[in-house]
């Protein structure tokens, strides 16, 4: 059987925003009833938590190093065969909604020198996609909360008008009902909610957000570290609301259509947000941000897949990294590019295939600093190159102890350890199993110092 794919993503969204993953408030009936039927992820993180590389993984399954794509403002360099091009040319019919981030050059902060921010994509730099285009290259440039536009595959200027997670939810609708079914599709939706609205510096959720969620509970991290939490949460929850709002109204037209049955649909998000909890150490250049950080606030991301082999209502408590997702896309779709991506078929780790694998997971970190992490179940370690600048270099020679934690005691990484010299061996250890995945994923073996 060939299922019809729908990756649907969000931007900059916490794993605990989610009922399923323990939020109170019940704001995601849809994606808790999709986890009940099919997979959900416990322990899934993001590889890069930044907007720009981590659609480059997505849509590569190579690290950022490896395509040149480590920060924002870098395009996906030609030559390198992705993920949509693998999938068309298995027979599959594509759609790509919302934000793309992946067409535009530059220096970072600065205006692109090729710049697609607020035109439309050209062709050639739409990754492979060649059906049904409704996106811009920088949604948050060309849209806020509510009101905005994006391109078609013509290149035509489509405007919209309402809360904008509904618009992008409505051009996913409306390829749906001009899907003719004579091929399976993959189909794309990249929200951009619940990111913060970049020129306003806050959070936009749809009106009546501020009453809606004025009982919030703010999770451990952001209650004891500050940042904006507290005043820019409620948004943030009407923002993730909607989001399950939408998807709850696509699976609808699925049903309404006749495909639920034959799709599967793979919902996670790009990275998490600290709400400026986190980056403020001296050896930082200066950020102080939502995320561009090796903790779980930035990290660990919401990760549920349903439909097809995934089904059941199993909770898989592994860690993985959603750098798996390009090559379990394409496993669904009976495409095994093996050694070509990245990561491992999700569906191994929950039927268990591979026992013995290692129960970790890595993380290159950009613009903030050029830093490097591994995680167990037990410690997150994090490394940064001194004295280099994020925002100019992907990798270094050289790095130095950034912070470990101590995960059974400290599960919010409240308490540093990475000089305790009672976690003298706990370092070690994991500096070794960082070291062997810088070796894995960039080909070098750097220095690490204390």
């Amino acid at each position: 059987m060939r299922y019809n794919i729908i990756f649907y993503f969000s931007d900059q969204q916490r794993w605990d925003t989610c009922g399923c993953y323990g939020q109170p408030l019940n704001i995601t009936p849809t994606l808790d009833f999709l986890a009940g039927q099919g997979v959900k992820f416990e322990n899934a993180f993001s590889p890069q938590p930044v907007c720009g590389p981590c659609r480059a993984l997505f849509q590569t399954g190579k690290y950022p190093t490896e395509t040149g794509c480590f920060r924002n403002n870098i395009m996906l360099p030609p030559g390198v065969k992705t993920l949509a091009e693998y999938i068309e040319e298995a027979g599959y019919e594509t759609a790509y909604i919302g934000k793309w981030h992946l067409a535009s050059t530059g220096e970072l902060e600065k205006k692109p020198l090729i710049d697609h921010t607020v035109t439309a994509v050209p062709r050639k730099y739409r990754g492979g996609y060649t059906g049904f285009w409704r996106a811009a290259d920088v949604l948050e440039f060309t849209s806020h909360g509510y009101d905005g536009y994006v391109f078609d595959e013509d290149d035509n200027r489509i405007d919209f008008k309402g809360y904008r997670a509904d618009c992008i939810n409505d051009f996913a609708l409306e390829y749906l009902d001009q899907y003719t079914g004579e091929k399976p599709f993959f189909m794309t939706v990249s929200q951009i909610e619940p990111h913060h609205q970049n020129d306003h510096d806050c959070y936009e959720g749809p009106e009546g957000s501020k009453e809606r969620f004025a009982d919030f509970v703010l999770p451990h991290d952001l209650e004891v570290l500050k940042g904006n939490a507290a005043e820019e949460y409620p948004d943030y929850l009407g923002q993730c609301a909607s989001l399950d709002e939408n998807l709850g109204r696509l699976v609808d037209k699925l049903k309404e259509k006749g495909l639920y049955e034959n799709t599967v649909i793979i919902y996670a998000s790009d990275h998490g947000s600290h709400f400026k909890t986190r980056n403020r150490d001296d050896h930082l250049n200066g950020y102080d941000d939502y995320k561009r950080t090796g903790h779980d606030s930035a990290l660990h991301v919401p990760l549920v897949i349903s439909g097809g082999p995934f089904s059941g209502g199993k909770n898989i408590k592994e860690l993985v990294s959603t750098e798996s997702l390009p090559k379990t896309i394409l496993a669904i779709a009976g495409v095994d590019v093996g050694d070509a991506m990245i990561g491992e078929n999700l569906l191994d780790v929950v039927e268990k295939k591979n026992p013995g694998r290692p129960n970790q997971v890595f993380a290159q970190i950009s613009e903030s600093r050029v830093g490097r992490v591994a995680r167990t179940e037990d410690y997150l370690y994090a490394v940064y190159a001194p004295g280099i600048n994020g925002g100019e270099k992907g990798a270094a020679d050289r790095y130095a102890d950034d912070y470990l934690y101590d995960l059974k005691k400290d599960p919010w990484q409240l308490n540093n350890v990475v000089s305790d010299p009672a976690y003298a061996q706990a370092k070690e250890d994991m500096r070794a199993r960082l070291l062997e995945w810088i070796e894995h994923a960039e080909g070098c073996r750097p220095e690490i110092v204390d």
